[in-house]
C-alpha cells in the first residue's frame, strides 16, 4: 500500500468492506463508532455509495441510507448528507434514481451511471476528507462485497475508495450462510495486488455457538493469507435494526418483537396482538 498525495495530516480511518451483501458491515460500523464514543473520540460514519430504496430524510431536508442515521446516532450526531453523499434508489434491475449529497441529480441507467464515475469520486472523495479534517476517526462502510472484480475500474465504494483516500480494509463475513472461510480466502485472493496489500484483517459475523470450534481454521486462514482474525461477534436473534435490502429478509422470516412480549392495549390493560403481513411481489 502507498501513500496517496494530499492525504497526510489527515485524520485516522478504515473501510469495512464485506464479502458479501449483508455481512454485517453496517451494524459493525455502528458498534464502532458507539464504542470510540464513548471513549471520548470524535468519530463520524461515511458511506461513499448506498443502494437502497429505505432512506432517512436529514434535517436539512436530504436524504441519506438508514444505516448511516443509525450510525450517526451512535457517534451522538445527527445524520447529515455528508455521512452518504450518494444514494441509489433502484427503481428496477437497470435503473436507479440518483441522489447527490442528499438531493436528486435524475434516473440512469447502469451504463450511463458508469460514465459519471469521475465526477461522483471526487464528490465522495472531497466529502471524505472533509470529515477526516473535522473528525478524529471515520468509520467507512463498504457496499456489497469489494470482489466485484467486473465492477473495479468504476467503484468507489469499496476498493476504488480505499485507493483513492489510501484506507486499510477490514473484511467482514457472515458465517450463517456457510463457507465463510472460503469467503475471506477467496475475496483477498480475487483482488488485485495494490488491492490485496489494503486488506488488514478478517471478522466474522454471526456465529452460533462456542469460537473456540473456529481456531483451527481461523490460524489456517492467517496461514494462508497472513492476516489475523480481528474479532468472531456471536449471531443475535433478537436484533432488530433496519433491513437495507432484500437479502436481510429472506422469505419465511418473520419480524417484529418477540412472541412473548405482551401486547399493550389502549386501556392500559392487555390487549389483542395486531399481526401486520407485506406480500413480497416480483421488482
Amino acid at each position: 500500500m502507498t501513500g496517496v498525495p494530499g492525504t497526510s495530516g489527515l485524520a485516522g480511518a478504515v473501510l469495512i468492506g464485506g464479502t458479501s451483501s449483508d455481512a454485517g458491515k453496517s451494524l459493525l460500523v455502528a458498534g464502532l463508532c458507539r464504542a470510540l464514543a464513548r471513549q471520548g473520540v470524535r468519530v463520524a460514519p461515511f458511506k461513499a455509495q448506498n443502494m437502497s430504496n429505505n432512506s432517512v430524510v436529514t434535517l436539512d431536508g436530504g436524504e441519506i441510507g438508514r444505516a448511516q442515521a443509525l450510525q450517526a446516532y451512535a457517534c451522538g450526531l445527527e445524520p447529515s448528507t455528508r455521512f452518504n453523499p450518494v444514494l441509489l434508489k433502484p427503481g428496477g434491475d437497470r435503473r436507479s434514481h440518483v441522489i447527490v449529497r442528499g438531493r436528486p441529480a435524475g434516473d440512469v441507467g447502469a451504463a450511463d451511471y458508469f460514465t459519471r464515475r469521475t465526477r461522483l469520486l471526487e464528490v465522495v472523495t472531497d466529502e471524505l476528507r472533509s470529515l477526516r479534517e473535522e473528525f478524529d476517526v471515520v468509520i467507512c462502510e463498504g457496499a456489497g462485497s469489494v470482489a466485484e472484480i467486473n465492477l473495479r475500474d468504476t467503484d468507489i465504494a469499496n476498493m476504488g475508495l480505499a485507493q483513492a483516500a489510501d484506507l486499510p480494509v477490514l473484511l467482514v463475513t457472515d458465517i450463517d450462510r456457510g463457507g465463510s472461510l472460503a469467503h475471506l480466502f477467496g475475496t483477498t485472493a480475487i483482488l488485485g495486488a495494490d488491492d490485496q496489500s489494503r486488506i488488514a484483517g478478517y471478522v466474522i459475523n454471526k456465529f452460533r455457538g462456542d469460537p473456540a470450534i473456529l481456531a483451527p481454521g481461523i490460524e489456517q486462514v492467517r496461514q494462508i493469507t497472513g492476516r489475523p482474525t480481528l474479532g468472531v461477534l456471536p449471531f443475535d436473534p433478537d436484533l432488530w435494526i433496519d433491513a437495507e435490502d432484500s437479502l436481510a429478509s429472506p422469505v419465511g422470516r418473520r419480524v417484529g418483537p418477540p412472541e412473548t412480549n405482551p401486547v399493550i392495549g389502549v386501556d392500559g390493560g392487555v390487549g389483542s396482538r395486531l399481526r401486520v403481513a407485506a406480500i413480497r411481489l416480483p421488482r
